[in-house]
């Protein structure tokens, strides 16, 4: 147990500066911030976030699927049977002109086809790929939208720009906006976690859940999903609870201090760094331990399948671990989870490369879906899944590619979905022409995206700022409208 003394102690200097902080913040948002720690205080008797936020929230919790490297949206979310009957023949010179490709030799490059069947599933008869026979059965629960775009079409300007509004290096994700706005519900845990299941890796790095400008008490926290969750969180040998508690008490008074002199609001993050480490040496182990989740929670979600695969050995068992983890995150109050799954960068090798992570992703997330929406905890968790960009209708002939076998990247037109938190479940938002080569209805754009999921938590986009080098930042910079078809 947590020593009464020193959380009283550390919860009043840690309250006390957090609110000189917010008070004197030159963020629009910095009294709902206030608001929140308030009500953590005592000192609201009622919600702040219903006072305060700009809209009536219908989501408290996110969970983002992100697919890193971009997956194919023909392949998996939106039949072209017209791609098909051209596939082998070139794209009119017209249209190619003035586009970048990462990869494709324009000249030469050729229309392909896809080898997956689609069919309608649910009562709102949405269509998907054979390679998602689990997602299928979820599918009046979500909205997709096929008309997603945007201007990026490198891995790492693209995921900056679909996990922070920009891409550059250095701005605020999602995940660190949503919990500055609106605080953490969680005591013992960080309000914005990060697990992965990663190939090659991320080309952002941990800039793929940084706080940017924000104070990094904002920042998303990496975990692992067995063994001691952070690095260095359990004590070395030999410090009892008795020694390592005065000795924070010591650091948190001296860093008050400090703060008391210069008011750097980043000394006001590291006294509640020290204070949400020591309540998580009592919590993270508890939620990594699912020995208290029955037999059938477990097949559900896929952690005990057998994993025959040469490569990405152990990814079945880990991507399905992490889905489940994200559900017992959200059920304790942390605000956002990012579950990284990577790659989905198909140059090559398309149509093996979809089985296989179709085969690591599809059943735990649609037991995700059931799990919460079986919990009641569906309605306020707001779940999206996507990837950077999609896949281009050419085939990728590469230099040196000896076949084509696999597409280049494509930000002008791609499909993602949500489901829960306030969407409107069992439908589909935006087309795409004949080929999918671009958007010919209802477009949406990363910043309407953001806009959206803020309106969702109860935010008004254009008032969600910070004031950072002479100007006040926003995640959707100076665009970005709701889309009201997604909302329920």
């Amino acid at each position: 147990m947590i020593p009464e003394q020193f959380n009283n102690q550390t919860n009043e200097l840690d309250a006390l500066n957090r609110r000189r902080f917010f008070a004197t913040s030159a963020s629009g948002l910095g009294t709902l911030a206030l608001a929140s720690l308030m009500k953590q205080d005592g000192l609201f008797a009622s919600d702040p976030t219903t006072q305060l936020s700009h809209i009536a929230p219908r989501a408290k919790r996110c969970i983002y699927l992100f697919m890193e490297g971009g997956p194919s949206q023909m392949d998996l979310f939106d039949p072209k049977p017209k791609l098909n009957e051209l596939d082998g023949q070139p794209m009119p010179e017209s249209i190619l002109k003035d586009i970048k490709f990462a990869f494709i030799q324009k000249e030469a490059a050729r229309l392909m086809g896809s080898p997956r069947t689609f069919r309608r599933y649910g009562e709102c008869g949405m269509e998907l790929s054979d390679l998602l026979p689990h997602l299928s059965t979820c599918v009046d629960d979500i909205a997709m939208i096929r008309s997603m775009h945007c201007e990026q079409f490198n891995h790492l300007p693209g995921q900056l720009m679909m996990l922070s509004g920009s891409d550059l290096q250095g701005r605020p994700t999602l995940g660190s906006w949503l919990n500055y706005g609106l605080g953490s519900e969680s005591q013992n845990l960080p309000g914005y976690v990060v697990l992965a299941t990663l190939g090659r890796g991320l080309p952002g790095g941990a800039s793929s859940w940084s706080s940017g400008f924000l104070p990094s008490q904002y920042a998303g926290t990496l975990f692992r999903n067995q063994g001691s969750p952070v690095l260095n969180l359990a004590n070395p040998t030999g410090l009892s609870s008795q020694a390592q508690q005065r000795s924070l008490q010591t650091i948190n008074e001296l860093n008050g201090l400090r703060f008391d002199q210069i008011g750097n609001p980043e000394i006001a993050s590291r006294i509640k760094a020290y204070e949400l480490a020591f309540r998580m040496q009592q919590t993270a182990p508890e939620l990594l331990d699912l020995s208290g989740e029955t037999k059938t929670t477990l097949e559900e979600y896929g952690v005990t399948r057998e994993d025959t695969s040469k490569t990405n050995t152990g990814f079945m068992g880990s991507y399905a671990r992490n889905c489940l983890l994200a559900r017992r995150m959200v059920e304790r109050g942390v605000r956002f989870v990012t579950l990284f799954l990577s790659t989905w960068d198909h140059h090559s090798s398309l149509d093996s490369g979809l089985k296989r992570y179709t085969q690591i992703s599809d059943q735990p997330i649609a037991a995700l879906l059931k799990d919460l929406k079986r919990r009641g905890l569906l309605d306020e968790t707001l779940v999206v899944f996507g990837g950077e960009f999609g896949r281009t209708p050419l085939g990728e002939n590469r230099v040196n590619f000896k076949k084509v076998t696999g597409r280049d990247h494509h930000p002008y037109s791609y499909s993602m979905w949500l489901a829960g938190g306030g969407i409107k479940g069992g439908q589909v938002i935006g087309e795409t022409d004949e080929i999918g080569w671009g958007v010919t209805k209802d477009p949406v754009h990363v910043h309407d995206l953001h806009a959206t999921i803020l309106q969702l938590f109860g935010l008004d986009h254009k008032k969600l700022t910070y004031q950072f080098q002479g100007r006040d930042f926003r995640l959707t910079d100076v665009s970005g409208n709701v889309v009201e078809k997604l909302l329920a």
